[in-house]
């Protein structure tokens, strides 16, 4: 990748710092070979799981007040299926797990497959994990693709002040 695109820090990004030793498994396999956080969006270079729906877990390199997340999927022009992205995710939720306060909702997004590859969705919470859960995808049953998540986003330092409550 030459350039970011989106000016804007990816905390999710593993040469920044995320851990991939970090990442829990998923349905029983280690994402050590996990691309989702590294800048490559070639054909076939995603996290392929089967079906249209899945749960991927990432521990962030640091501590964060996010503003928004960006989905990437493949280009159409690289698209195998002659630009259609019936593998790209459709609908999705992004979920925070806070320290004994359990795991709350961020927000319910939708991947425009009409929309240009790279697609930011804005949101406001700390947070140090996210539960990116796929609820659909726009129409291959076989599978679905996941290529790029990024989440963005200024440092968070803790101070006895700014303790979060929240009940999203």
């Amino acid at each position: 990748f030459s350039q970011d695109r989106t000016g804007l820090a990816d905390f999710a990004l593993e040469s920044g710092g995320q851990k991939q030793n970090q990442v829990l498994m998923f349905w029983g396999v280690g994402l050590r070979s996990l691309s989702l956080t590294c800048p490559d969006v070639h054909p076939g270079s995603c996290w392929a799981f089967k079906g249209s729906a899945g749960v991927l877990v990432l521990r962030l390199s640091r501590r964060i007040l996010p503003t928004s997340f960006s989905l990437e999927h493949l280009p159409k022009a690289l698209a195998p299926s002659g630009g259609r992205l019936s593998s790209a995710p459709r609908d999705f939720s992004v979920y925070v797990s806070q320290r004994d306060h359990g795991r709350f909702l961020l927000g319910s997004f939708t991947y425009d497959e009409a929309g240009e590859a790279l697609q930011t969705f804005r949101v406001l919470v700390i947070l140090v994990c996210l539960f990116i859960n796929v609820l659909s995808n726009w129409g291959h049953q076989d599978y679905t693709c996941l290529y790029r998540f990024r989440a963005h986003g200024t440092l968070y330092v803790f101070r006895r002040k700014h303790i979060l409550v929240t009940t999203l």
